[in-house]
């Protein structure tokens, strides 16, 4: 009942995720590809982040 106030914690990087490829693919169409690339890269480190915190709710 007390978890129901409880924010998930994925719901954040999740949303930062999907705002990283956004700009990650925006670049790439630009012709931007070394902004691109670096973009990536956080976008990755932040899903495995991701995947690490849910494997340890598991």
């Amino acid at each position: 009942m007390f978890g129901l106030f409880k924010k998930h914690p994925t719901r954040q990087l999740r949303k930062e995720l999907a705002q990283l490829q956004e700009k990650s693919m925006q670049a790439q169409r630009n012709g931007d590809i070394r902004t691109h690339s670096k973009l990536s890269a956080q976008a990755d480190e932040i899903w495995r982040e991701i995947q690490r915190l849910e494997a340890q709710s598991k």
